[in-house]
């Protein structure tokens, strides 16, 4: 690639510019049902019977090509003792070097990747719409990725692009010598499908071949992706049934005589632990992992061998018994570029399936104590060196760290009372403000080793924060239909896995969790400005454009009327923390102390 200045920046940058250890239990080979060969294959990598084919896999990279920060960077182990350490974990150039290292010896190994590869990515690939972290994943030499939901950010217009190459429609190409080439991996979603044509956007399945050896990957991402992207990311687009779609490309791979196949799955759970080498097959370990894979994996066909899921940013390498009652093997590799899964299929060159009796899988750490591989090294400078006069522009101050967890997150008040101020600025009759937690895709920390600077908050640091380029919208609503929006975190959709809205200044209330359903919202408590909502009166309410769509499960909040389309939230952002912040005068940590939770 070349280094040559690149000299067309996207439009958000020349805007801004203007305005400025392996998991030892799970490597155990899985137990055998009744009825099955109980007889385990030797492992080798000779030319008889028996191949060992080596899979290694990731998820939900997220664009985070330079080491994530924070907590964000970092895992949990576990020791025999019960005690717990962290390690620091990810970033691309020690990624590379980890894949690199574990695919010495084993002339059959296979990368692949569950989706959000791209999408709510730090400054140094959001600016440029990616196109670092495809470069990145080509070095890496990735062989197939499923999408993710974030694969849709831009649209599906943008996807084909990122697989395809050429230069960005708006903002050109970053280089006249060299024209962005796209992905040399195959991006597959079988699941997602043309409204018009009811045919795959890309391609839906994809064959690795090797001296006879075949192995077949299934991509799909969840088929709810249209409640937690923007509609226009999804315009014209529908998304199937991931069980059904996988069992449907299962029977083409077999009538393409491809009898060892994996599924990509953009969607996963939560294990009981969270630490990487929680051991969730052993005795006592409870229900192993539950969330939506497990329904899916439990009714997936037993042709397909082994799942290879994300979504979650969870870490596990567990099994699940197939519909035939055999275990079989469903991993995740947390987030971030943080781990890696490593899992060993053995294929019998007899029958050209795995023997299941014979897989192993396991968790790795991407720690940093390793050499920086140095192509990737020179990518991140190559585009560090762009973004840098942005990146590094200062935009204001904190007077200590601004997380980003809890029920009520100081961050998310922040952030609340952000696009209050804008929202008053344009109209002042705006009463309140509501943000989606999943638009907050890090904490500010405070330290110089944290990134910050002691205090300082840069464009780049506030970028990873709110990377999406949604614009804050105004609406009407109801006091009732407002008090729906707040039950709709806590029911239907989000029922099992509640989206606390984080809220504005002024605005209270209780949320009593020894409930369920709606009922945790206790109606006669919601006030604002110590005052309780007028079911009929009207509110003027600000929130990202994604909420104002009804994204994350708030239909509700998609029904607002007298809308004003406002500008773009990390400006909104800017503008409050360098209006309300000075290094002699730095921002105070918010209380988060909006909603009162009983539990």
């Amino acid at each position: 690639m070349s280094s040559t200045p690149r000299h067309r920046l996207p439009r958000r940058l020349l805007a801004a510019a203007a305005g400025l250890a392996t998991v030892g239990a799970l490597a155990a080979a899985m137990p055998a049902s009744a009825g099955q060969d109980r007889t385990t294959p030797p492992h080798h990598q000779g030319s008889g019977r028996y191949q060992d084919v080596q899979l290694l896999s990731f998820n939900d990279l997220h664009g985070n090509l330079e080491p994530p920060a924070g907590s964000s960077g970092r895992v949990t182990e576990q020791h025999e003792d019960g005690t717990t350490k962290t390690i620091d974990a990810g970033g691309v150039e020690y990624l590379a070097t980890h894949l690199r290292e574990a695919r010495k010896d084993n002339t059959y190994s296979i990368t692949a990747a569950a989706g959000d590869m791209v999408g709510a990515s730090p400054l140094i690939s959001g600016l440029f719409h990616d196109e670092p972290t495809i470069e990145a994943l080509n070095g890496l030499d990735l062989d197939v990725s499923s999408v993710g939901n974030h694969e849709f950010d831009e649209g599906a217009k943008e996807l084909a692009r990122l697989q395809n190459g050429g230069c960005h429609p708006k903002d050109g190409c970053y280089d006249d010598s060299e024209k962005f080439t796209g992905a040399t991996f195959p991006y597959l979603a079988a699941n997602v499908t043309d409204e018009k044509t009811g045919r795959p956007i890309l391609k839906p399945y994809w064959v690795w071949k090797k001296n006879g050896v075949k192995v077949g990957f299934i991509g799909v991402t969840l088929e709810g992706t249209p409640d937690i992207v923007s509609a226009e990311g999804v315009k014209g687009l529908k998304f199937g049934d991931e069980v059904a779609t996988i069992n449907k490309y299962a029977k083409v791979l077999q009538r393409q005589g491809v009898k060892s196949i994996v599924a990509l799955v953009h969607e996963g759970g939560a294990p009981a632990s969270t630490a990487y080498n929680y051991d969730c097959d052993s005795p006592g370990a409870g229900d192993g992992i539950s969330g939506p894979i497990v329904d899916i994996a439990k009714n997936v066909t037993p042709a397909v061998d082994a799942l290879v899921t994300g979504h979650t940013h969870q870490a596990y390498a567990c099994t699940i018994a197939d519909p035939a009652g055999k275990p079989r093997t469903v991993t995740s590799a947390a987030s971030f570029g943080r781990l890696y899964t490593d899992t060993t299929l053995t294929y019998d060159r007899w029958t050209g399936d795995i023997a299941r009796t014979a897989v192993k899988s396991a968790n790795h750490v991407v720690t940093r104590d390793v050499a920086k591989a140095a192509d990737m090294t020179d990518l991140i400078t190559k585009w560090k060196t762009l973004a840098a006069p942005i990146a590094s522009r200062p935009i204001g101050y904190i007077a200590g760290e601004i997380g980003n967890t809890g029920t009520e997150s100081p961050l998310g008040d922040l952030i609340a009372d952000a696009q209050l101020a804008y929202a008053k600025s344009v109209d002042p009759e705006a009463d309140l403000a509501l943000m989606n937690p999943g638009g907050i895709r890090a904490g500010l920390t405070h330290t110089a080793s944290g990134g910050e600077g002691d205090g300082v908050v840069t464009y780049g640091e506030a970028y990873s924060v709110q990377p999406f380029s949604n614009t804050v919208n105004l609406v009407d609503l109801t006091g009732a239909q407002l008090l729906t929006a707040l039950q709709q975190q806590v029911s239907g959709a989000n029922e099992a896995a509640p989206k606390i809205l984080q809220i504005s200044a002024g605005l209270t209330y209780t949320l009593d969790l020894t409930k369920s359903g709606a009922a945790r919202v206790v109606t006669d408590s919601v006030k604002l400005n110590g005052t309780a909502i007028d079911l009929t009166g009207s509110y003027r309410v600000a929130m990202n454009s994604f909420l104002a769509g009804g994204g994350d499960g708030f239909a509700e909040l998609g029904k607002g009327t007298n809308v004003l389309v406002g500008e773009d939230d990390l400006a909104a952002f800017e503008s409050f923390l360098t209006a309300n912040s000075s290094a002699g005068t730095p921002y105070a940590v918010p209380a988060a102390d909006r909603i009162t939770v009983v539990r």
